[in-house]
């Protein structure tokens, strides 16, 4: 097979290392990839958002299925275009992605289904949200409707946070169009979980669980970030959770879904809050997640490539997947200054020494190859350090010996990956 996989993240390295995998497969690209991605697959210099350019280039080379990583080209309708084309894409349509694209949509979805969530409200009005904020009082959630690159939600410790929050999303628009309409939820408490459901539109696979950090400080400090690491499978969501949150949760979404006209195909990312009343829907997102991702693809047994045609081809019911009896654990590597401002181009050092310790896998989120062949940070989220053991305390101690071994004074990472468990 020939296989497209479209991003340039820590989850797409993942994604392109698993399928890489594959007795299956042909010829792999990604566009537009990375450094650490050029090391599996052929990087094309195609931006994830050029629609017309991605289905060109695969019609041109006869893919066979395009992979999509992130939520921007399939809120934008990269799989709608993929299915014009007559060519095989693993997402879901542009009308289905709403579940990210609109937590508004994910809300009233989830209502419709019964799923059990938070108590919300929805405003255009930022007057209107204030005085929300101030009858509910705090503590309480604020979140841009739209897309925001994770970082569009505020967890308010007083009113005066989130009525801080509400002025930055809706009037000062600092996540842009997204903030014209903002989501005022009750804030739930508990452990939050990233569950993950592989979909053909009719039926939905588990596809395992981890849990992030999304705070960028030690003890879940600091601004929210993308995602400072995470770790799989959390001992908090047993399989009796697991098989709660497919029979309240995921299989009632699918099916308000189909009866909508919106079948969804492609991963199901429930985020979840595990409170003392059992699992409640935070948000649905429509794809892996980063860091999730590098740690479910470690712990895989799977080829991942037929799981992914399954999915596109309606045929999950008959499809099973075996997991490595493992724990795993990722360290993100962030250039200083994250989530705020920071510097680019810093060089990277002695990676290749980190890569070949025991259990250790390196997945690259922003890095390039400068002229002279050395490693340089791109982005903010930069290494994705992961590494497998026995225990999770082995899989935490493997990672931050390879963190350790790493030659970057620019970059930093929290020191705690993992803590709820251990």
């Amino acid at each position: 097979m020939k296989v497209l996989v479209v991003g340039g993240g820590g989850r797409e390295h993942a994604l392109c290392w698993a399928i890489a995998a594959s007795p299956l497969l042909d010829t792999l690209w990604c566009a537009p990839g990375n450094a650490g991605i050029a090391e599996v697959a052929d990087c094309v210099p195609i931006d994830s958002l050029d629609i017309p350019g991605l289905v060109a280039f695969a019609k041109d080379r006869a893919v066979d299925l395009v992979v999509v990583g992130g939520e921007p080209p399939l809120v934008a309708g990269l799989a709608d275009a993929c299915q014009a084309a007559g060519i095989r894409c693993f997402g879901p349509s542009r009308a289905a992605a709403q579940l990210e694209g609109s937590k508004v949509f994910t809300r009233e979805i989830a209502d419709a289904a019964g799923a059990p969530g938070a108590q919300w409200q929805r405003f255009t009005d930022p007057a209107a949200a204030k005085a929300y904020v101030r009858q509910q009082g705090a503590p309480i959630v604020v979140k841009a409707d739209g897309l925001a690159a994770g970082k569009g939600v505020v967890v308010a410790a007083t009113v005066e946070e989130a009525e801080a929050a509400i002025a930055d999303i809706m009037e000062a628009r600092v996540h842009g169009d997204s903030g014209a309409t903002v989501l005022i939820e009750e804030c739930l408490v508990g452990q939050e979980v990233s569950f993950f459901a592989l979909c053909d539109g009719a039926t939905a696979l588990p596809l395992g669980a981890a849990q992030d950090h999304k705070r960028v400080g030690d003890g879940d400090t600091g601004p929210n970030t993308g995602g400072m690491g995470a770790y799989s499978p959390p001992p908090v969501f047993t399989d009796a959770l697991r098989d709660d949150v497919m029979a309240r949760i995921v299989n009632p979404v699918l099916a308000e879904m189909t009866k909508r006209g919106t079948p969804f195909r492609g991963i199901l990312f429930v985020g979840l809050m595990i409170t003392a009343d059992g699992p409640r829907l935070i948000e649905f997102n429509v794809r892996f997640g980063d860091p999730e991702c590098q740690a479910l693809m470690v712990r895989l047994r799977s080829d991942l490539l037929p799981a992914l045609l399954a999915a596109c081809d309606g045929e999950l019911a008959r499809f099973d997947l075996r997991w490595e009896p493992l724990h795993s654990l990722v360290v993100v590597m962030a250039a200083r200054g994250y989530p705020g401002s920071y510097a680019k181009g810093t060089e990277i050092r002695s990676l290749e020494r980190a890569a070949q310790m025991p259990g250790v896998q390196i997945f690259h989120a922003g890095t390039a190859r400068r002229g002279d062949g050395a490693l340089i940070a791109t982005g903010g989220r930069v290494l994705g350090v992961t590494a497998t053991g026995a225990t999770l305390a082995e899989a935490q101690a493997a990672a931050y010996a390879a963190v350790d071994a790493i030659d970057w004074p620019e970059g930093f990472c929290r020191r705690d990956i993992g803590w709820r468990a251990l």
